[in-house]
């Protein structure tokens, strides 16, 4: 199957961090052109229901997603989920458990930007929180720029919630094991979301991919909103090398936000073996569609 096909299959609802429900993503989805679609909500499933159902109600093929945070190295990692049996048990407690530690979390974050004058971050996140359980850094984040503090979420992201800024407080996530066995369990294939943005050095991130590649992972990111042309490169040879299939998604958030619209990226590079043709049988068909071919 052709890696051209417009195959969007990294995006968020305001079931996690984003700010469209899952009906207004599918039709930003459809309206974009985009001819294979997946919600990734972080750490959270609870709106592939809907977005199943609001796809196949606009003739747009459908996979299940997730997105979900992995520590690594003392850094956090992203593994997307495609493909997989959303009501089956173990993924649905693996993910429970992962989401249970944000709320401690967030009162930690809020309790370090008050020590820099920033005083009401927790109510404030929480009005941008559409699932409360899921309260992240992208709530803070908006209501940094709703304060005026910042004049955009990137500024945001420049001066405090990383590391060594204001805000920041680490989390321990899944470790890559679950991740990976959740999704493998439950039927569906492991990528690895947009490796570019980690900071790892050379030999870390081959220790990543090797790991993942044992444990079972299928997949890498090749093309999304976060990585430049280089970095596709980059990662095209990565995918070769660990034998991985490549994915292809936008990760957006907000027509407001996010730096690539859903079903606007480059297509894949032809060399590439694209995820969604180890997925045929996981694909949620359209009513009287096909899969484009």
């Amino acid at each position: 199957m052709s890696p051209t096909l417009n195959a969007d299959l990294h995006c968020h609802s305001v079931i996690s961090d984003g700010t469209l429900t899952p009906e207004e993503l599918a039709q930003r989805a459809k309206d974009k052109g985009v001819e294979l679609w997946a919600l990734t909500d972080h750490d959270e499933i609870g709106g592939v229901a809907r977005a199943a159902a609001a796809a196949a109600a606009l003739g747009l093929n459908y996979l299940t997603g997730v997105e979900i945070s992995v520590s690594f190295l003392n850094q956090t990692v992203h593994i997307v989920g495609l493909g997989f049996d959303a009501n089956n048990t173990a993924l649905r407690e693996g993910l429970a458990q992962t989401r249970g530690g944000r709320g401690q979390r967030a009162h930690a974050m809020a309790d370090d930007l008050a020590r820099v004058g920033i005083h009401g971050s927790f109510e404030g996140a929480l009005k941008y929180a559409g699932n409360h359980d899921l309260i992240s850094r992208t709530h803070f984040a908006r209501f940094l720029v709703e304060t005026g503090v910042c004049k955009d979420t990137y500024e945001v992201f420049r001066k405090y919630l990383t590391e060594g800024k204001p805000g920041y407080v680490a989390h321990r996530w899944a470790t890559l094991r679950e991740a990976v066995t959740w999704i493998r369990d439950a039927g569906g294939l492991a990528v690895i979301a947009h490796p570019a943005r980690y900071k790892f050095s050379a030999n870390e991130e081959f220790a990543l991919f090797t790991e993942f590649k044992g444990l079972g992972g299928q997949g890498v990111e090749v093309v999304t909103g976060s990585h430049s042309a280089a970095d596709s490169v980059t990662y095209t040879d990565v995918a070769l090398e660990f034998d991985l299939a490549a994915s292809r998604g936008s990760d957006f958030h907000s027509p407001t936000e996010s730096r690539t619209d859903l079903g606007e990226l480059p297509a894949l590079p032809e060399q590439l073996t694209p995820i969604w043709t180890l997925l045929q049988h996981q694909i949620q068909k359209a009513p009287q569609g096909l899969m484009p071919t």
